[in-house]
């Protein structure tokens, strides 16, 4: 047993409080409450239109706070509810637990342990999923999100479902336009929070799954696990097309040119060909029309015929300041020297903006995709014999 009155001071000195959210459950929850007040007066119960007997046993539990949602909205709006309350009441962290007896309070100092050593992370209770009392559905959905969040964000966790959470309140504030009010809210926060660079921390936990007779799941397995799959298109969408090319692209920029090259071009496993073709990918990305999406199409691409993204990804920076006018200017001359317009007819005597782009498009993008082609070839063949040279010298 731990020693409760250090935890309890624990729980005071890191500003942590416990939030449960509940729908009907009332066969378990009197006690999971009993025992979470054993380690802090600090709890939040949130009820989300219970039609059971939640209500008497709210009222008969004064020591902690509660939140009264009319009509049955989902977990996610109850979480949320409950955290609005944890920010506003001062707090900096919010261990969630599931009202089903499912997790053991006892667990808890564990969390603190952790967040002690670890500020301001999130920290997940992770499950043992092997036992023989969990049920198939919940085996298959556990690893089915343990999947799609290592696709969302590159990070490899034990349990994604898991009720039993340390949230870090600071970083929950700051987090705007969330959408999901069910159980999906879930994912959703958890793939945001890990996108702000927020560290992810698995920690095993206890669980107990009651028998099959007078186990109670309000979890609809068709309409919720519908509901979270979408949720994960949806991520998956974002973190491909927007997400992880940006949080790459920032990366790089804090690396030194002769650290980009020691790392991922000298001693990359990768073949000098596949560097090469990575290469010609970026540089022709690199100057194709298509502003605002040429870093995220590269890396797109890159994944998809397995070259090499960092490189390609770096090699489509051309276009950038100060080469964006020589660009610009290059497409255009190309451009008129196939359609035969006479080079007497280029005027950008007032710059190489937007306007002047529309003024002459066709042949802005025929010269572009020339362009992109004949730096593509003649550098994707210097890089690669270059490569072949310089690292049959290194090794």
């Amino acid at each position: 047993m731990a020693d409760l009155p250090a935890v309890r001071q624990k729980f005071a000195d890191l500003r942590c409080c416990i939030v449960i959210p509940t729908y009907n459950n009332d066969h378990a929850l009197e006690e999971v409450i009993k025992g979470v007040l054993q380690y802090t007066d600090d709890v939040i119960v949130v009820n989300d239109g219970s039609t059971d007997n939640t209500p008497a046993i709210l009222d008969r539990t004064p020591l902690l706070r509660a939140i009264n949602i009319p009509v049955n909205t989902g977990k996610g709006w109850a979480l949320r509810q409950g955290f609005a309350c944890a920010i506003e009441l001062g707090f900096r962290y919010a261990i969630t637990i599931d009202s089903d007896g499912q997790h053991f309070p006892d667990d808890l100092p564990l969390f603190l342990d952790l967040i002690d050593k670890q500020p301001d992370s999130m920290i997940l209770g992770a499950r043992d999923m092997t036992q023989q009392e969990v049920p198939g559905t919940s085996s298959f959905g556990h690893k089915f999100s343990i999947f799609w969040f290592k696709v969302e964000t590159g990070i490899t966790v034990l349990d994604v479902q898991t009720g039993f959470r340390l949230y870090p309140l600071n970083m929950i504030r700051e987090i705007r336009w969330v959408v999901s009010k069910k159980y999906e809210y879930e994912v959703e926060i958890l793939v945001r929070l890990a996108w702000r660079g927020v560290n992810v921390i698995s920690a095993p936990v206890k669980v107990y799954y009651a028998p099959k007779a007078v186990r109670v799941s309000h979890f609809r397995k068709v309409t919720d696990f519908t509901r979270v799959s979408i949720a994960n298109s949806i991520l998956v969408f974002m973190a491909l097309l927007w997400v992880r090319p940006l949080s790459f692209f920032r990366g790089l920029r804090k690396k030194s040119i002769r650290e980009f090259f020691n790392e991922y071009i000298l001693n990359s496993s990768d073949s000098n060909a596949k560097l090469a073709f990575s290469i010609a990918l970026g540089l022709f990305m690199g100057v194709t029309p298509i502003w605002g999406w040429q870093i995220i199409t590269t890396f797109s691409l890159a994944h998809l015929l397995r070259l090499n993204k960092f490189v390609a990804v770096t090699a489509s920076n051309i276009s950038l300041p100060p080469m964006l006018p020589f660009v610009i200017f290059l497409s255009y001359f190309l451009g008129g020297w196939i359609m035969g317009v006479k080079t007497s007819n280029l005027h950008y005597i007032h710059g190489l903006g937007l306007q002047w782009i529309k003024d002459n498009l066709l042949q802005y993008l025929i010269g572009s995709l020339v362009l992109g082609l004949l730096l593509a070839l003649v550098f994707g063949t210097v890089s690669y014999f270059l490569l072949a040279i310089f690292r049959k010298k290194d090794g």
